[in-house]
């Protein structure tokens, strides 16, 4: 299988993922080959409510956040591979290993977020994830998901 040269905007990503504004955090979809890796696009916005207080004298995006955006790519990729009911399916960490933060992510900045899968084993997804901006590492992590399915109640 080789990799789809895609264009999912956020029209498509908004089908797929629960999130809404301010906590979406993936633009574009650059490239997805299912089962093996996605490469996505978080554009940095001065706009975005984080900056207030974080910080006002420098704004820099919350290390977290940048983690979150990487499971939301994370979440598109086993979604590529496994079809699902976004009002019926929830998409959770399980765990976060070796996380580190190389370089602060300010606005303006284009965030390029690679998630290169693992493996899936009794419903536990695992990923490499790695976020750059122009070519240099801002952020890189091992992700662990699982995929929750919910009833009508939301149980």
């Amino acid at each position: 299988m080789s990799t789809e040269k895609i264009n999912h905007d956020i029209h498509k990503i908004l089908t797929q993922l629960p999130h809404r504004y301010p906590i979406l955090l993936v633009d574009r979809i650059l490239e997805l080959e299912p089962r093996k890796n996605i490469k996505a696009l978080k554009n940095v916005s001065i706009n975005e409510p984080y900056f207030m207080g974080h910080f006002s004298n420098r704004p820099v995006m919350p290390g977290v956040l940048i983690l979150e955006a990487l499971a939301q790519t994370a979440a598109l990729l086993t979604f590529a591979e496994e079809p699902h009911d976004p009002d019926n399916t929830v998409y959770l960490f399980a765990g976060i290993d070796n996380a580190r933060f190389k370089r602060v992510v300010e606005p303006g900045d284009q965030l390029i977020l690679n998630v290169t899968f693992e493996r899936h084993m009794r419903g536990i997804w695992k990923f490499k994830a790695l976020a750059e901006v122009a070519g240099a590492v801002a952020a890189e992590a091992g992700l662990i998901c699982t995929v929750r399915h919910t009833d009508a109640h939301g149980q």
